[in-house]
């Protein structure tokens, strides 16, 4: 089990190509290619983990994990919270174990990522079905704000928001009533900045 004061910020970015060029330019090494990555965030039926900003997931990508995150920190200038994650044997175990004691699937999210590591900094390139994003974590604010820096992105551009917070976002702009997060939902769907209410950050 690993835990950590997860410190990180996410850019909504135009051209995801260019950005990945531009990590690899500062001598990031790839530390995951791009996989596709399914997500699985429970609750109980009376919504208590949400209500209190708390999260409960079951993730699988090239593992499979159990993570719990606590409220943020308000006061940080990038998203700043408590972290505690456990490897696992598989998915549907998981899955069993959190139902049997009471809690639910709410939403179930996708995404492709790759993961690039910068000193003690993680970058991550995530392709969302509302669009592309750079996600950097690291241990201290000013190196976060290093690394955005180095790669021309406009740190008054950035988001501390969860990608399931943007797509309530993108929910209530463009009225829809799904409750996953999924391509196939949303390959329908031409998702613009405004309705996630967020500008681009690379030039």
């Amino acid at each position: 089990m690993s835990q950590k004061i997860e410190k990180e910020t996410k850019f909504y970015i135009r051209e995801l190509e260019k950005v990945r060029l531009g990590i690899l330019s500062l001598g990031a090494q790839c530390t995951q290619p791009d996989t596709h990555e399914i997500n699985l965030r429970f609750d109980t039926p009376a919504m208590t983990l949400t209500a209190s900003h708390q999260v409960l997931r079951l993730r699988q990508d090239t593992r499979f994990r159990l993570t719990y995150k606590g409220p943020s920190d308000a006061s940080s200038a990038v998203s700043a919270r408590p972290e505690y994650e456990v490897e696992i044997s598989d998915l549907e175990t998981g899955q069993r174990i959190l139902e049997s004691l009471g809690y639910q699937v709410i939403t179930i999210y996708e995404k492709y990522r790759a993961a690039y590591q910068l000193g003690d900094v993680e970058v991550s390139l995530d392709r969302m079905p509302f669009g592309d994003f750079i996600e950097i974590e690291g241990p201290k604010e000013a190196a976060i704000q290093l690394i955005a820096n180095k790669l021309g992105l406009a740190w008054e551009n950035r988001s501390a928001l969860s990608y399931m917070r943007l797509f309530d976002t993108v929910k209530h702009k463009m009225h829809l009533d799904f409750r996953d997060l999924t391509f196939e939902n949303f390959k329908q769907l031409m998702v613009k900045p405004e309705h996630l209410q967020l500008q681009y950050a690379d030039h």
